[in-house]
């Protein structure tokens, strides 16, 4: 799919509507008590600060020319003392916008992680995980200053405006209305770019996601370039996706730029005609036209337009995050294919039948992987799965733990339906080692235990001990409380298989799935390992995808699979003496390791 390349531009499923602006609205709403109480705060500080020009014009048309000294004296303090609640109510409002901003992030950023736990494999197949990682961290944030300060300045703007509009027009109506003309230009070229800034917003986030996906692989494949000597060639490709997204983020911004130099010229266009036009009308005399008023006048226009500014900016922030909104809830809204259906019922205590019937799946449309596929596992089998790559092994052994649904037919477990049993039933009572042993940052302690949250420290030694962990562990600096990094990179691929699977027995599965559980386990190890499995597979229906087929030669049943079928199926012994596909592929590796 295009969405797999960090070099192709996501496309969104759905287009940007008003009813996600009452989403995010959802998420403002528990907090309108603080957000209502900022707003008062700040309207208060408004209305206080509108006085301000009323009073110079005071001063230059009554107390100077007067020569009231002690008029002038008692209006400063009254002026001070303003001032003073306006600083002490813009600290309120500070500190409150920034907690309120951050708790809103912090509500759908959870959500975000929240769902993406949800998400079946087949959504992670489909996408670069740079893609994912950049809407829970980079888009949220984008949308921090617009939760932090844009709602709260911008409604208190609002209201600021009509104050001075008041002021204004309290002073004089004619000065009112030259001030207000620019207003319709200013509508015009925002009704203009809106849209093309919206786009330009939208291609910038897309380049951005490109960026963040390829920093991600690169990151995770560092050691393959430097094996392969592909540092420049890897540059050459950042450098491109850095050029593009820088070329879309200045293209961009380029709109949002427009307002700001198109409201200065607005307001200084209007000042200039307020100040020809009063001083032209002072002269001639006219009623209500005085020094005291046209210098309160212009005091008004300044603060007329500053809260256009804000608007103008507030605008542009929503515009911005509408690109990063569409991309939040587009994931929010990603279905969950692999779910509980409506009166799940929990799984009962698994005793390890497992049978499938003509069990058909694709991953994508129209390219089946499994095609009628049909088996009976008893409790205390172990059933082995070989075959060529691609042939459908892993996919068998992960739609036994649900983790895709099935296209049709039915997978049982003790006869029960596992479509019709709560997910978390089911998985509970399994053990799963896959082809990817993660290791998680943290102890081997902590990793160990992933399997089993409630497992005591004896019990996680007694895992590893199985396993044939113990010992190499015991070998480390801090022991079982050695620090490991995020993908164990400090330990050796087989190390990290070993812990992998003592996290899978820890679990005390009744169904123990193993992909690939021995692929990198030398072979005294490996052999110390199946003599420490023997208990535990005994009484436990177990499912084993192995290569080295000499660990799998005690398997109760080996289903050789190719083509999205089961071709042969039965013991060693059986299948070597039908001398098939597996008769071929066990030769083939006794031959080269004899060779």
């Amino acid at each position: 799919m295009a969405r797999n390349k960090y070099d192709i531009d996501e496309t969104l499923q759905s287009e940007f509507s008003f009813e996600q602006l009452k989403r995010l609205y959802a998420y403002i709403r528990p907090h309108r008590k603080d957000i209502t109480f900022t707003i008062l705060l700040m309207m208060i500080s408004s209305a206080l600060g509108m006085f301000t020009p009323k009073i110079l014009m005071k001063i230059m048309d009554d107390y100077i020319p007067n020569g009231n000294i002690n008029g002038i004296v008692g209006i400063s303090l009254v002026l001070l003392c303003i001032n003073l609640i306006i600083v002490i109510f813009l600290r309120l409002k500070i500190t409150i916008t920034t907690r309120l901003g951050q708790n809103i992030i912090h509500e759908i950023r959870s959500d975000i992680f929240n769902h993406l736990q949800e998400l079946p494999f087949s959504y992670y197949d489909d996408r670069p995980h740079g893609k994912i990682q950049v809407r829970v961290v980079n888009y949220v944030n984008s949308l921090s200053d617009l939760l932090s300060n844009g709602i709260v300045n911008t409604i208190t703007e609002l209201f600021s405006l009509f104050f001075i509009v008041g002021f204004m027009l309290s002073i004089n109506f004619r000065l009112t209305i030259i001030c207000m003309l620019g207003l319709p230009v200013l509508m015009t070229l925002i009704f203009v770019i809106k849209k093309k800034q919206r786009v330009a917003w939208q291609i910038s986030s897309n380049k951005s996601s490109n960026l963040n996906a390829y920093i991600a692989e690169s990151i995770n494949g560092i050691r393959v370039t430097q094996s392969f000597v592909r540092e420049q060639e890897n540059i050459k490709i950042f450098n491109s996706l850095s050029n593009n997204y820088s070329v879309a983020w200045m293209n961009a911004v380029k709109y949002n730029f427009l307002l700001w130099p198109a409201i200065d010229n607005i307001s200084t266009i209007t000042m200039s005609a307020v100040y020809i036009l009063g001083i032209s009308w002072l002269d001639q005399g006219i009623k209500g036209i005085t020094v005291g008023a046209l210098i309160a006048f212009t005091g008004y226009i300044g603060r007329f337009w500053a809260p256009i500014n804000t608007l103008a900016s507030f605008y542009n922030s929503l515009l911005t995050a509408i690109s990063y909104l569409e991309r939040i809830f587009e994931t929010i809204d990603e279905p969950v294919l692999v779910k509980d259906v409506e009166n799940a019922t929990e799984m009962p205590p698994i005793k390890g039948t497992v049978e499938f019937k003509d069990v058909c799946f694709s991953y994508e449309d129209g390219i089946r992987i499994l095609n009628n596929v049909s088996f009976k596992a008893n409790q205390g089998d172990t059933i082995a799965i070989v075959g060529p790559t691609g042939a459908g092994k892993t996919t068998i052994i992960n739609l036994i733990s649900r983790f895709y649904n099935l296209d049709s037919g039915e997978l049982l477990i003790d006869g029960v339906d596992i479509s019709k049993v709560t997910i978390k039933s089911l998985r509970k009572q399994m053990g799963v080692m896959l082809q990817d042993s993660f290791i998680f940052s943290g102890t081997i302690m902590d990793n160990i235990r992933y399997g089993n949250m409630e497992a005591t420290d004896e019990q996680v030694i007694t895992a590893a001990k199985t396993v044939c962990a113990h010992d190499f562990i015991m070998g480390l600096e801090n022991g079982y409380n050695t620090e490991v990094n995020e993908r164990g990179s400090r330990l050796s691929a087989g190390q990290r298989q070993l812990i992998s699977f003592a996290r899978a027995l820890l679990a005390d599965p009744k169904i123990l799935i193993l992909d690939e559980a021995t692929s990198s386990i030398d072979t005294e190890t490996e052999i110390l390992l199946q003599e420490g499995l023997a208990k535990l597979l005994a009484n436990r229906t177990s499912f084993i995808i192995a290569h080295r087929l000499s660990t799998i030669k005690n398997a109760t049943c080996i289903m050789y699979v190719d083509g999205g079928k089961i071709q042969e199926m039965g013991n060693h012994d059986e299948l070597m003496k039908l001398k098939g596909n597996y008769y071929e592929l066990f030769m083939s590796q006794y031959d080269f390791l004899n060779e």
